[in-house]
């Protein structure tokens, strides 16, 4: 059997590191030609060498997501070195805000939040939807987080409105492009150990939330990329619109 996703093009932002370097890293693995984005270089280069080492073949490329003629501008590189996209896995975002009252989150941080995020996610889809549908073919994945799937009063709310909304930006473009033959979903990580949670997260803290857990354990971004291999590959072929709580059991909805 040929890898699963053997010939096909596969764009991950935010793949320098954490889960999108662990999707990218997969993905290689099945056959895909991957572009890796982040604006951080040197990691970019350590995750370009290390696909290149297990024989995978990939480019590294820069955009700043919040701004469409750096998303166009990429698409073309990616094109030119690789060919069209046939996988997008639309990642790049974050929390921008500390967790607190609302009244309390500055207008910066907020709009900080929603940009980095929803916004980020709704033009890198708006400069490569328009290829799939003219191939009638193709698969986006969009990231949310369980912050947007379970209310919580300490989660940081431009974050969780921000990962909210791409998931009903999920839904609606998969009722759109559907009929184009492409396929839309989106994956809610609940806590997961990259390497910057791992830093960040005292010990204490991390056991008291593997206990919230009916699967006593907190999640790694290879539970997040191996999720993302099967939405991308044929195994998915008549799966569109949904979100895939890669929780550990922590949110049920």
């Amino acid at each position: 059997m040929s890898p699963a996703l053997a010939g096909r093009v596969a764009l991950v932002t935010g793949s320098s590191r954490g889960i999108g370097a662990a999707i990218a890293r997969l993905f290689a693995q099945a056959g895909a030609q991957v572009a890796l984005h982040g604006r951080d270089v040197a990691a970019l280069s350590a995750v370009r060498a290390d696909i290149e080492r297990g024989g995978g073949h990939v480019i590294q490329v820069a955009a700043d997501v919040t701004r469409f003629a750096e998303i166009e501008a990429m698409r073309r590189q990616i094109e030119g070195a690789l060919g069209p996209i046939d996988i997008l896995v639309a990642n790049a975002g974050g929390s921008f805000t500390q967790p607190g009252p609302l009244e309390e989150t500055s207008e910066e941080g907020w709009r900080a939040s929603l940009d980095g995020n929803l916004t980020a996610t709704f033009l890198t889809i708006k400069s490569i939807v328009p290829g799939m549908k003219a191939r009638k073919a193709g698969t986006i994945i969009t990231i949310s987080s369980a912050a947007g799937r379970r209310p919580h009063p300490r989660s940081p709310i431009p974050y969780a409105a921000a990962k909210a909304g791409i998931q009903m930006l999920t839904q609606h473009l998969a009722t759109q492009v559907g009929p184009y033959g492409i396929r839309v979903t989106c994956i809610a990580p609940e806590t997961i150990l990259t390497e910057r949670n791992q830093q960040r997260i005292p010990h204490a803290q991390q056991q008291a939330l593997v206990d919230v857990h009916p699967i006593k354990r907190l999640g790694t971004p290879d539970d997040v990329a191996r999720a993302a291999l099967f939405l991308a590959s044929d195994d998915a072929a008549w799966i569109t619109g949904i979100i895939v709580d890669v929780a550990g059991g922590g949110v049920m909805v």
